[in-house]
């Protein structure tokens, strides 16, 4: 009888796509309930007390930075853009999290994934409000604890929820 030890070298391997898309989904969302939670908690630190600061900050990524000329009102278009790019980024970033996942062996893991999640979350918050904010100098006003809190909650739950949406590979 021959004994293996699970390799968790890297062997190139598809992840499944709409466990991907699912897990952005779910880690976006609780990552934007996060951010309006904070922001509702400690209006006067972040964007003046308005609960559209974040939103005019998101949708100017597309739209441009005309967009943050009025970050206290409401605008449909503006918030439906921040949303829409918001699930997008999201989705992109499960997708970029699954193929590490799935390239390490590691979806069977749960220490190991809420681990993999926390790094990935830490390297996403660097990548997007340090080097981002070279494009979009705005962002850069959105780094803080909370936000790099939010990231790490983000990337955990990408992973675990990838974990858990993800057909075995005998199912696909």
């Amino acid at each position: 009888m021959e004994l293996r030890m699970h390799s968790h070298d890297w062997h190139r391997r598809m992840p499944d796509w709409l466990a991907a898309v699912g897990a952005g989904l779910v880690a976006g969302a609780v990552l934007m309930v996060l951010e309006l939670l904070w922001s509702t908690i400690f209006s006067t630190s972040i964007g003046g007390g308005s609960p559209w600061h974040t939103s005019h900050q998101i949708a100017a990524i597309v739209l441009g930075p005309q967009t943050l000329a009025s970050t206290a009102a409401f605008d449909f278009t503006v918030v439906a853009v921040a949303l829409i790019t918001h699930y997008v980024l999201g989705i992109v970033f499960a997708i970029v999290l699954a193929f590490v996942i799935d390239g390490f062996h590691y979806e069977s893991q749960p220490g190991m994934l809420q681990l993999i999640g926390v790094v990935f979350g830490a390297g996403l918050y660097l990548v997007n409000f340090y080097g981002l904010s070279y494009l979009f100098p705005w962002i850069a006003d959105m780094r803080g604890w909370a936000t790099f809190i939010g990231h790490l909650v983000f990337g955990m739950t990408a992973a675990l929820t990838y974990s858990a949406l993800e057909r075995r590979r005998s199912d696909r």
